[in-house]
């Protein structure tokens, strides 16, 4: 207090400290409040699938039981649904959706190696009797796997997966096409290599022969294209898919995405709004679990490999399983134990060695390796 009754001016270091001090709180404020709305922004992306869940309810009794703790087996769909924003130009909208990309994703306990196995669309299997989406029921029969999706949906399709291999499936995800575009746009395109050029009118995809990097459109088509690469065969196009999502994964990787925030939106954003996943993944919180449980898994233990299959006996544009190698297969993913995949087809079976590792060599790649080598 001064002599004449006044306060004294508040000193120019203290106006400037409390300046500074407000200024830090309202930054901190507006990042907060960004994060936060960054973050609701993703969350709400995620479609949840509830039907799907519901419907496996009711039969709830007869699916397999997990075998081992903390290992993880999700379905993922690549649906060819012509109904979505931006699918249209893929043909008309029939009002059903197929199942054109089928994997089962094993992740295993601890981290230490994730499998993704490839169903066949064409594969000849029991398809339990289902509810049909939209009304009425799909009686039981033996079919070509992709009918499962088509007539029943994802439920109906988890169902015939767990019937054929014993396995349960803890989570699916959906993605179509518009969605697979965005992915693969935003980690900057994936390198393929092409030994003679590609025309096909089928999956809108021209291609020049060499080395190239694909972004969304000519990926989606790469992936699609059937007849105008090599033999024509769904066997091939399925290679070809395993191949690019290695290099996929590999770029993801390598490009430090995960550990990147500017880089790690932009792949957020355009995965969550491409999947429809049930109710235990259907926040951005889960997604990041699933995700950094991967995080650290070497790129030469995620493998990528396809169910062992030959023609059916009664129709060669159709597939079926080759036994004991599939059953072999199945008990190795459902007791959690490593299986050993090899570029080489080989008609030798393997044995199962005392420490669980099965030595039948699987057809299918690795993240290790990418397209070009």
């Amino acid at each position: 207090m001064t002599t004449d009754g006044q306060e004294p001016a508040p000193r120019p270091r203290r106006r400037w400290l409390r300046v500074v001090a407000l200024g830090a709180t309202l930054l901190v404020l507006s990042v907060a409040g960004t994060g936060w709305w960054f973050y609701e922004h993703l969350d709400r992306n995620i479609r949840t699938d509830t039907r799907t869940a519901d419907e496996l309810r009711k039969y709830e009794a007869e699916r397999p039981v997990s075998m081992v703790r903390d290992a993880q087996n999700i379905l993922v769909i690549g649906s060819d649904n012509r109904g979505g924003k931006g699918n249209g130009k893929y043909g008309r909208d029939t009002g059903t959706q197929r199942s054109d990309t089928t994997i089962l994703l094993h992740l295993q306990a601890g981290g230490k190696s994730a499998t993704a196995v490839s169903i066949p669309r064409d594969l000849m299997v029991d398809v339990p009797g289902c509810d049909r989406p939209k009304g009425g029921r799909l009686a039981a029969r033996f079919a070509q796997f992709n009918w499962a999706f088509e007539f029943g949906g994802a439920a109906c399709t988890i169902r015939t997966v767990e019937k054929l291999t014993g396995i349960r499936v803890d989570h699916h995800v959906i993605v179509d096409f518009s969605g697979f575009k965005k992915l693969v746009n935003a980690v900057g395109g994936v390198e393929v290599c092409l030994t003679e050029p590609v025309d096909d009118d089928d999956a809108h995809l021209r291609l020049p022969a060499g080395r190239q990097v694909l972004h969304g459109e000519k990926a989606l088509g790469y992936v699609r294209a059937r007849y105008s690469i090599g033999n024509g065969s769904d066997t091939e196009r399925i290679a070809r898919q395993q191949e690019f999502l290695s290099s996929l994964v590999k770029k993801v990787q390598s490009n430090g995405v995960l550990l990147n925030p500017a880089k790690l939106y932009p792949v957020l954003n355009a995965a969550t709004s491409a999947l429809t996943t049930d109710p235990g993944l259907d926040t951005l919180k889960d997604l990041y679990g699933l995700v950094r449980g991967m995080r650290d898994i070497p790129r030469d233990k995620i493998r990528f490999l396809t169910i062992p299959r030959q023609p059916y006996t009664y129709n060669k544009n159709r597939d079926e399983l080759v036994q004991p190698d599939a059953d072999r297969l199945f008990r190795q993913l459902r007791l959690d134990r490593p299986v050993s995949v090899t570029h080489a087809v080989t008609a030798a079976h393997g044995e199962e060695d005392p420490k669980g590792t099965d030595r039948t060599p699987y057809e299918g790649t690795t993240a290790a390796r990418a397209v070009c080598g």
